[in-house]
């Protein structure tokens, strides 16, 4: 864990490759010479009882799109099971927004891709689910923003997003009841911004994304359990990285 002054940047410590096997192919975002080379990530473990063993996870590769204004509070209406598609002009802009928001240590420029606060009560049934939103998840979304922009230091200026890689067969249905929460849900651990700097791809990890009404937003950017107080670069990386563990909520 490595911290830097100001942002208070802690990188968590687990194991990272440059790049992402999918089956026998190697994902790559950029076909850039030495960019890449073969990985084995963990696949997510199979159904309780079925004996299915673990497989590598399906990826889909995000380009940038233009970002889109939300005109209509998606919080203010109620969940659809729909699960969201990986590689839909919505995940573009919410790439495209993160970016900005990291390279700007403007938290606000991401916002529309937040988790809504209105879903977020809807979901959860805490005392007070306004004052956890604001308090823990916005707060902490703050520090890590700030973490990820002393992250790419002096080089933001200069560096350009790629994509955003989603690990589509990590992605798993959260049913209403689970991990403490009245309705149910789509989630996806450990997906990765992947930019360009000084001429090397780099990327970091968003923690968790969820679901509502069949689109992805950003409930933990840096990490699901932060320390209190810090912002959280996820699993920073040369290359592509690797995905996270596949368990989480």
């Amino acid at each position: 864990m490595t911290a830097i002054d100001g942002a208070s940047l802690v990188v968590r410590g687990r194991r990272r490759r440059h790049c992402v096997a999918a089956g026998a192919a190697v994902v790559c975002v950029a076909l850039a010479a030495g960019a890449c080379g073969p990985s084995r990530p963990a696949g997510p473990r199979g159904a309780p009882g079925t004996g299915a063993a673990p497989t590598a996870p399906t990826t889909t590769t995000t380009t940038v799109a233009p970002s889109t204004s939300v005109t209509v509070d998606p919080g203010a209406l109620p969940q659809t099971p729909v699960r969201p598609v990986d590689n839909s002009a919505a995940v573009s802009a919410l790439a495209a927004a993160l970016w900005r928001a990291a390279v700007n240590d403007q938290p606000a420029a991401a916002m529309p891709f937040f988790f809504p606060l209105g879903a977020y009560q809807q979901l959860k049934a805490l005392s007070d689910d306004a004052a956890d939103y604001q308090g823990r998840l916005v707060a902490h979304f703050d520090l890590d923003v700030a973490a990820a922009h002393a992250l790419l230091g002096t080089g933001a200026a200069t560096a350009t997003l790629v994509g955003l890689v989603i690990p589509g067969s990590y992605v798993r249905w959260i049913p209403p009841g689970g991990c403490y929460n009245r309705l149910g849900y789509w989630f996806v651990p450990g997906s990765r911004e992947v930019y360009r700097e000084g001429g090397a791809v780099r990327s970091f990890g968003i923690a968790a994304l969820d679901s509502w009404r069949g689109r992805w937003y950003i409930i933990h950017l840096g990490s699901e359990v932060p320390p209190a107080g810090q912002g959280v670069v996820d699993a920073p990386a040369a290359g592509v990285g690797s995905f996270g563990s596949p368990s989480g909520c």
